[in-house]
Order: structure tokens, then C-alpha cells, then sequence
């Protein structure tokens, strides 16, 4: 093996790399590091200058397996212990030759070794150390955890005692199953990880951008125990299993504080679980980050700067509302404002915020919780969610009373809001008066920076979807997805709100007032300046943030 540690450092030096005298140190110092990591330890040279030079010399491909779409097939056809004692990780295959990522590629031993191991002949690929380490954590973990926990856990009988499964929770197999799941999704970008009782095994799924990926099947006997983990976790009662639950906790993962929130529902096959992740940065996010227009935000800027009136923001379940809201929050909050806020459940706790959880089994409901705010002199109020007509009623008289009133309510668009209220009961007068401004979300994919692709797109289809062109008809330049590595072959990375904002103005009173139909106060607040949220959203793929096919995919 010296010989071959040998041969690397003499490549080494011969591209300049490294002197004969640094070569002998790190031989010497290595202990059981490989020669890579003592030559970068030691401050000689880089991974990446090492990776490139040998891929350089040997005539080699050099590969980013960041970049890199690893075939998950190749991936497990290697045992554990085999690619960590080589430092090797397999992630393709090309016709009959198994691609192999290789830190040391002029390890002769190592390939022979592979190729008596797999049956397959071994193209070599160079890559960096850590690149192998992080690919090889990936991928090798989660089968194993899987293997250790299906031999641990005993066939599941059909009456199981609350004290048993208890116990099968907390055994080590599980725990550290649950840590890998949870852990995987933050570093996947997980917005909610779903674990879903099949009738013959158990499927995991990650919802990455607003969009669901199956990232594990597991035997069906991992259930019980997977399942009391999860509960014992979240503060559920592990017996009761007929009934829907909801729970939270939290974890720090990779320096990041996150909140989990976790609801059960029983199915004829066992009880699916999701779990919520709430990273709390991420709620302290600017409103310039949000990807309001500027001409919107403008607009938007003009309503919750005045010190009354009611602000809505409106979309569906797990569209950003609250990000929004706690982001005009965190603009207004300041020693001299009295900010309180009621929610079911309070999703972020925020410095210098008076935060009220809802608690209808003690009789703290919305209503209730808000009659007691105004009793305690708030200068801004928020209410989680309108839902009924006490709520609303309170909401609104909160505004009018000279109180700033920021909420949220279901509706498809911001128009429609003051028709929803009217429905709810409340009196059109009042709505007219109390309400401001009405903010209408979704969330699209943000196209990939790494793979996305400028193309001209056929005029008939723009036309097609109603996409505004120029007076000229010149067809203007859009970006499409690919996939990469970077991405995980999906075309897109990361999210960006898609957003109206429409201000109630003497006109928009009026209508509500005359009880006239959302069409009709739509065409107004469009006369007005505001931007549809199909607008917005074109106004964005035209900027090469999103794609068409996306924004038709979020936006009716």
C-alpha cells in the first residue's frame, strides 16, 4: 500500500503540487487518515486541486458528485465497509462497467478488489474525498438503519400492549431510524416529510418545493415501532390510535433551530403521520426576499404602514400566509409598538411578540382569546386564521377601533375576500370600512441556476395561456427546466411567492357596499394597478425565475 501512497505523492510533485520533503512529512503524520486528507490537513494543497491533477495526469474524468445525479441502483451494489476502507463511491453504471468515484484512482489494489467484488468491470472517476465521504453518508446509512431495525423489531402481532410498544420505541434501531428520516429531510429541504402505512410495507415521502418524492419503502413490521417513536416524540398518547392527533417538538440540526409539528390519521392500514418542518430562520426573511414585485410591494407597503385598518392575506393551506405575515411583523416591530398575536398553533416564537396559543379544550378559542388582546391595549393584533363569524366579527371591529388587524382567510384570490366575509355575516359596511388592503399567494418552483435553459417559446402557446406579449408580438426569451445534481434532476430549487395585492379604494367600497359579485370588484382593482396572481406570476417567468409550465401548475 505504500507503494501505491507513493505513486499518488509522485504524481503529486511532479504537477508541482507538493515538495519530496512535504510528501515524506505527511507519510509520516498520516496515522489512519488517507494521504488526501493529511496533505490537505496540513495545508499543502486543496481536495480540489488534488482531484483535478490526478484526473488531469491519469486521463481520468474528473466528476462533482454535488452535480452529479447518482444512480441509486449502482449506489447500494457495494457494501458499506467496502467504500469507506477504499474511499470509493459507485454511482453509475455504462453498459457492462460500473462508474466508480475515486478519491485515489492510482490505487491499482482497490480496483481489483471492487471488480472481484461486484462482478463488473470498474471505470474509474475522480472525485474529492469529502464529495465521496458526504455521497457514501447518503446513501449507505438509510439501507443499513432500514436492515437493523427490521431484525430488531418482532413480527407485529395483532394486540400489542401500550408498555410493549413503548419500549420497541425506544430501542436504538428505531431512534436512530426516525434521526435519519428527520435528518435527511432538512438536508433535502424537506417541507413535510409524510409516512404512509401501505398494506404490505411502509412508505416515506419527502414534499420538496411543494412537490412529493418517495425517498423510502420499508418492511411493514417497522410500523408500530416507527410510529409510538414518532408519537412519544410529538406528546400523543401511543395507545390511542382511532382518532386523529397533532402534536410538535423540536430539534437543532446543523446549527438550525426547527420546529416539528406532526398530526396522525388513522387509515384502514395503520396510522399515517406527517410531520411539518418549521425552520425558524427562515420566518425572519425580509419582505424584499419573498419575491413581491416591486410595484406590489409598493402597494403593499402603503397598507400596513398606517396605524388602523385590517390587512388579509389569502391562499391555500401551506402557501406562505404566515411567512408573509410574520415578515410585515417583523418590519413593525419595535419597543413602542404592543404586538400580540393569537394562532392555532403559534408556528414561530418571535423576540419582543406577545404570542397567544389557541386551547379550545380549556375554552380559549379565537373569539375568547381576541376579547381578552383588546382588554390589554395592542397597537397591531394578529389573528391566525379567520374561520367563523365571532372571529371575524371581533377582527373587524378591531380595525375600526383603531387597532392595525393583520389575518388570514381560505379564498382563491384577493377579490373574493370581502364576498367570503359578506358570506361569513359579516355587514358589507363594515368590511368596506375595516378592510385595506387584501394579499392573494401562492408559491412557485424557482427554476435551477445551474440547469436551466433560455429557449424561444412558440407564440401560439403563449397566446394559448394568455401570456402578455410586448406591442411589437417580438417573443421574448424564456428559461425552461433540465435537472443537475444540484437539483436532484427536478429543473428547480428552492420556491418563490407568487402574489396580488389589491388595495380597497372608494370604488372597491362602494361595490362591496351594493354587495356587487367578485367578477366585477376583480375588473375594478385590475383598473386600479393591481396585478393578477397569473400576472405576477408571468411577470416572473419573463424575469427567468420560473417556468411557464410551473406558474400554470399553482395558478388556475
Amino acid at each position: 500500500m505504500v507503494r501505491v501512497k507513493k505513486r499518488l505523492g509522485k504524481i503529486l510533485i511532479e504537477a508541482g503540487l507538493i515538495t519530496e520533503a512535504q510528501l515524506q512529512k505527511a507519510l509520516e503524520s498520516r496515522d489512519s487518515k488517507s494521504l488526501v486528507r493529511t496533505l490537505v490537513d496540513l495545508g499543502y494543497v486543496t481536495e480540489g486541486d488534488i482531484a483535478k491533477t490526478l484526473a488531469e495526469r491519469m486521463h481520468l474524468p474528473f466528476i462533482n458528485l454535488e452535480d452529479y445525479k447518482i444512480n441509486s441502483n449502482a449506489a447500494t451494489i457495494i457494501s458499506e465497509e467496502v467504500v469507506r476502507r477504499y474511499l470509493v463511491f459507485p454511482i453509475d453504471f455504462e453498459g457492462d462497467r460500473l462508474v466508480v468515484a475515486m478519491a485515489d484512482p492510482a490505487n491499482v489494489f482497490a480496483i481489483d478488489d471492487l471488480r472481484i467484488v461486484t462482478g463488473y468491470d470498474i471505470k474509474p472517476v475522480v472525485s474529492t474525498e469529502s464529495s465521496i465521504l458526504s455521497a457514501i453518508h447518503q446513501y449507505a446509512g438509510i439501507d443499513k438503519t432500514i436492515e437493523q431495525v427490521a431484525e430488531s423489531v418482532a413480527a407485529e402481532s395483532e394486540v400489542r400492549e401500550a408498555l410493549t410498544e413503548e419500549r420497541e420505541a425506544e430501542e436504538a434501531p428505531v431512534v436512530k431510524l426516525v434521526d435519519l428520516i428527520i435528518t435527511e429531510a432538512v438536508r433535502e429541504r424537506a417541507n413535510d416529510i409524510h409516512i404512509e402505512p401501505q398494506e404490505k410495507d411502509l412508505r416515506v415521502r419527502y414534499r420538496i418545493d411543494g412537490v412529493l418524492h418517495e425517498v423510502m419503502r420499508s418492511p411493514k413490521r417497522i410500523q408500530p415501532g416507527l410510529t409510538s417513536r414518532i408519537k412519544i416524540m410529538a406528546g400523543m398518547d401511543i395507545a390511542e390510535r382511532r382518532i386523529p392527533q397533532d402534536g410538535r417538538f423540536g430539534l437543532t440540526l446543523d446549527k438550525k433551530s426547527i420546529d416539528f409539528r406532526v398530526a396522525t390519521l388513522p387509515t384502514v392500514h395503520g396510522e399515517k403521520i406527517v410531520l411539518r418542518l418549521l425552520e425558524k430562520e427562515s420566518i425572519l426573511m425580509d419582505l424584499n426576499d419573498l419575491g413581491i414585485l416591486p410595484g406590489s410591494l409598493k402597494r403593499f407597503k402603503s397598507s400596513f404602514t398606517k396605524p388602523y385598518g385590517a390587512i388579509l392575506v389569502t391562499g391555500p393551506t401551506g402557501c406562505g400566509k404566515t411567512t408573509t405575515l410574520y415578515a410585515v411583523l417583523n418590519v413593525l416591530n419595535s419597543i413602542e409598538k404592543n404586538i400580540i398575536t393569537v394562532e392555532d398553533p403559534v408556528e414561530y416564537r418571535l423576540s419582543g411578540i406577545n404570542q397567544v396559543q389557541i386551547n379550545p379544550k380549556a375554552g380559549l378559542t379565537f373569539a375568547t382569546g381576541l376579547r381578552s388582546i383588546l382588554r390589554n391595549d395592542p397597537d397591531i393584533v394578529m389573528i391566525g386564521e379567520i374561520r367563523d363569524q365571532e372571529t371575524a366579527m371581533i377582527a373587524i371591529e378591531s380595525a375600526l377601533t383603531g387597532h392595525l388587524v393583520l389575518s388570514t382567510l381560505h379564498t382563491n384570490d384577493a377579490p373574493s375576500s370581502l364576498t367570503r366575509l359578506t358570506e361569513m355575516g359579516v355587514e358589507p359596511f363594515l368590511t368596506s370600512s375595516a378592510v385595506d388592503c387584501i394579499v392573494a399567494q401562492r408559491l412557485a418552483r424557482r427554476l435551477c441556476n445551474h440547469c436551466k435553459e433560455s429557449y424561444t417559446p412558440d407564440p401560439k402557446v403563449l397566446r394559448d395561456v394568455g401570456f402578455p406579449l410586448s406591442e411589437d408580438k417580438e417573443v421574448p426569451t424564456l428559461y425552461r427546466p433540465m435537472g443537475c445534481g444540484k437539483c436532484d434532476g427536478t429543473g428547480y430549487k428552492g420556491r418563490i411567492g407568487v402574489f396580488e395585492v389589491m388595495l380597497v379604494s372608494e370604488t372597491i367600497e362602494r361595490l362591496t357596499v351594493e354587495k356587487a359579485t367578485t367578477e366585477e370588484i376583480k375588473e375594478v382593482a385590475i383598473a386600479e394597478g393591481m396585478k393578477t396572481l397569473r400576472q405576477d406570476g408571468f411577470e416572473k417567468v419573463r424575469l427567468g425565475i420560473t417556468s411557464i409550465e410551473e406558474i400554470m401548475r399553482v395558478i388556475v
